[in-house]
């Protein structure tokens, strides 16, 4: 039955963000979707049960977002203590049904976190039984949510302790997080930060990333774990193709993957590379969930398009992803860049002409991010994917991504 409800449902998910500018927690927005079947019973405990059996006590803290009203009411009446936390649409308290139950759920232990816009909190008797909120904060909101906290409590930050989305502004970022001391950001203003670091160190590899393989090689560890942190950067990985194939330009063949370009470079040479990348480096936090939220997509499109490949081909849909955003990064037409690289001409069809092998997983991944659900079912339509199978990858790549410690202080 829980592949039945996974069938039945639109996943979408946000990263939720710290004030480290790490990996705290996943919003998962599930909506059922309109078929002409019956939407099956007992929805919300069935995914619960599916969630309970991914995770794990390494995955990251899960906050469930249900986007239809039947939804969440199975949620709140299945779900048990230790459940992952629920947020709850502020416009629908207005039914006492849901109040009601809102109320029964959080006296048996659960997590309720509100979502909705600043300035429409529930009232107090209502308002005891949710956590945190989850809030959609429009610039001009936040203005004015500022102002009233300076009036009424000027030592007392306007959103401590909630959690913001639909951020798509640096400087209203840096205040949530910074001044504010908000508990995390669902989501990224990738787009504006990538705009305003243009043409500065957005374009250099992360310091931190090349100082991970820097150990990796003096621990001599192996050739799989260098080809892996190399993964973990999108500007690290084409720096390095780039590199490794100037170096050999007497190949017949160019060199098309991490995995022979590392071969062939050899730990010495791969170490002096890194060296002196390493001074001009990036180490802008806010650069680091752009990163992390790249090499999440790449990792959804070799996992949505993994069926019993093998290692060569896995490892090409990887790249293909972690590549996807180049042009963002580097501020130049994405063909222009991959011309660059002899890479397979279906990393070149995917991210530059939407075509070819590679285009289901990548689009399919890209349409995941966030809680606007509506381009996934067509997308499951015209690559033949099943619903069941794209929802039972975003979650198991999902339990798999690991959460810092939180530094002292955050």
């Amino acid at each position: 039955m829980s592949a039945c409800v996974l069938g039945s449902l639109a996943l979408g998910y946000h990263p939720l963000w710290n004030r480290a500018r790490q990996l705290a927690g996943m919003v998962l927005y599930a909506t059922a979707m309109a078929t002409d079947e019956p939407a099956p019973p007992a929805a919300g405990a069935h995914l619960l049960r599916t969630l309970q059996d991914l995770w794990s006590a390494r995955s990251p803290p899960l906050l469930i977002c249900a986007q239809t009203r039947p939804l969440l009411d199975d949620l709140l009446e299945q779900a048990a203590p230790g459940a992952p936390s629920i947020a709850v649409r502020g416009d629908w308290l207005s039914d006492p049904a849901l109040c009601a139950r809102v109320q029964a759920a959080r006296q048996r232990g659960l997590r309720l976190v509100w979502r909705g816009g600043l300035g429409q909190f529930p009232q107090a008797g209502l308002a005891d039984c949710f956590e945190c909120s989850l809030l959609t904060l429009r610039p001009k909101d936040a203005v004015a949510a500022w102002q009233t906290a300076r009036a009424t409590d000027p030592a007392r930050p306007a959103l401590a302790g909630h959690i913001c989305e639909h951020i798509t502004h640096r400087a209203l970022m840096a205040h949530c997080l910074d001044h504010d001391r908000a508990q995390a950001l669902a989501g990224w203003p990738a787009q504006d930060i990538l705009r305003r670091l243009q043409h500065r160190r957005a374009q250099q590899p992360a310091q931190a990333v090349i100082l991970k393989l820097l150990q990796a090689i003096d621990a001599e560890q192996s050739l799989e774990t260098f080809e892996d942190i190399l993964g973990e950067d999108p500007l690290l990985a084409y720096r390095f193709l780039a590199s490794a194939n100037s170096a050999a330009l007497d190949l017949r063949t160019g060199i098309s993957s991490l995995r022979r370009g590392l071969v062939m470079m050899g730990c010495l040479a791969l170490r002096r590379w890194l060296a002196e990348l390493r001074p001009d480096a990036s180490t802008d936090p806010d650069m680091q969930p752009v990163r992390r939220a790249m090499v999440l997509r790449a990792r959804l499109a070799a996992g949505l398009l993994d069926t019993g490949v093998g290692n060569e081909l896995r490892s090409d849909i990887y790249l293909c992803g972690l590549l996807a955003q180049l042009d963002q990064l580097l501020g130049e037409p994405q063909d222009s860049i991959l011309r660059r690289l002899p890479l397979s001409e279906r990393i070149h069809q995917a991210t530059v002409l939407r075509t070819g092998p590679y285009s289901a997983g990548l689009q399919m991944a890209c349409a995941l991010e966030g809680d606007d659900a509506s381009a996934i079912g067509p997308l499951c339509a015209t690559f033949a994917m099943e619903l069941e199978q794209v929802n039972r990858t975003l979650l198991r790549v999902l339990s798999g991504q690991e959460v810092p410690a939180p530094a002292p202080g955050h």
